[in-house]
């Protein structure tokens, strides 16, 4: 009985932390935010790149992250480098 509440217990402690790591995004930059674009250039940038009918458009983590569309019309959440623009996890749909 003991070893069976001492695994519960340890799957107590465990099991939020993984939850949390799996719905954390990407790791985009380690640069301070000082040298990220500002998010109105990022927002040009996203633009000149296709995407469209941005409906967010935030800071997550060390990310600039958008919810929208491709050029072609498909659902788009898409994780970029805030320093540099560059994607750096897309999910289209």
């Amino acid at each position: 009985m003991q070893k069976i509440l001492f695994a519960l217990s340890a799957l107590a402690i465990v099991a939020p932390a993984a939850v949390t790591s799996a719905a954390a995004g990407p790791a985009c930059t380690t640069e301070a935010k000082d040298k990220w674009l500002p998010e109105d250039a990022m927002k040009a940038k996203v633009a000149e790149m296709g995407y469209q009918k941005i409906k967010t458009f935030k800071v997550s983590g060390s990310c600039y992250e958008i919810y929208g569309y491709t050029k072609d019309n498909k659902k788009a959440e898409v994780y970029f480098n805030p320093v540099t623009g560059a994607v750096v996890k897309s999910e289209i749909d």
